[in-house]
This record gives structure tokens, sequence and C-alpha cells, in this order.
């Protein structure tokens, strides 16, 4: 699928914006469950390295990951550590929390104005970013929760 094809089926939507790094990411706001704040997590021996660990999520066990591994980014400096969230992403039955070190602002998704990833990126078939939208003077890299999360696609999973 292209990065056009990925895009369309944003018009007219709004995103959650948050931050990882000094990189601003978003995804749709209709897949964001709810942002909820850091809290004790239950590790997973022999996970992945981006697998934070498990929580208890109101009858629910829920996987917790790390954004800034899941993304190749350096860890969180300590500083920073209050501002940290866990944005709860659901795609089709499936919710996953990504650990994040601060929730931005709500943008729009205005497909007219979503470009493909800036060329020179190494280029792979489960990439999340899936574009780029111009945003306060900078950008903000547009995730497809499906890849970010490493979820089957719905038909799959069913």
């Amino acid at each position: 699928m292209t990065a056009v094809d990925t895009t369309a089926s944003h018009a007219n939507q709004r995103g959650l914006s948050f931050r990882l790094g000094e990189q601003l990411y978003a995804t749709p706001l209709a897949q964001v469950s709810e942002v909820i704040r850091d809290g004790e997590l239950t590790p997973v021996p022999g996970a992945a390295a981006d697998l934070l660990g498990i929580r208890h999520l109101r009858g629910r066990i829920v996987p917790v990951l790390d954004g800034r591994r899941r993304l190749g980014l350096p860890k969180a400096e300590p500083q920073h550590e209050a501002d940290a969230r866990v944005v709860m992403l659901a795609y089709g039955s499936h919710l996953v929390g990504v650990r994040v070190d601060a929730v931005g602002d709500m943008v729009t998704l205005d497909t007219a104005q979503i470009a493909p990833p800036p060329p020179g990126r190494a280029e792979r078939e489960d990439d999340p970013v899936h574009g780029v939208l111009p945003w306060q003077g900078g950008f903000v890299a547009l995730l497809d929760v499906r890849r970010f999360c490493r979820l089957p696609l719905e038909s799959e999973a069913a």
C-alpha cells in the first residue's frame, strides 16, 4: 500500500500528537482509546526489547510498548519522566499501550497536506511512519497504528 492510499483513510479526521524525543508523532484519534499516567508494569521474560511489560486495565491485560525503542530512539532523559504518558491504541479487537514522552495537541489530518516520509530513510515493509504533515514550523510524523504496534491485519486477526 502506498502512502497516498494509507493517508486517504484519514480524510477529515483528527489525530492525537505526542512527543518521542524531539519529534512529534500522531495517530488517528479514532484509534486512541485513552491516555493514562505511566504506572506499574509486569515484565515479560524473553519479550522483545521494546515491550516494557503488561498491565491490567479494567479487566484486560494490555501490553505496553516503549515508543522510543520501537522507533529506534535513545532512552528518555530522567528530567522528562513526569510528562510521560501511556497512549492506549486500539486496532480491531487489540488494545496496546505505548509509552510516550509527552502528549501534545490535536492535529487535523488534512490529506491535501500529507506528504510521504522524507527520502533517504531506510525503507521497510513494516515501517510505522506512513506520512508527514506540516505543523507549527516543523512536521508531525503520522503513524500507522497496526504497523507501529506490530499487529496483524484485521482479517488475519479474526
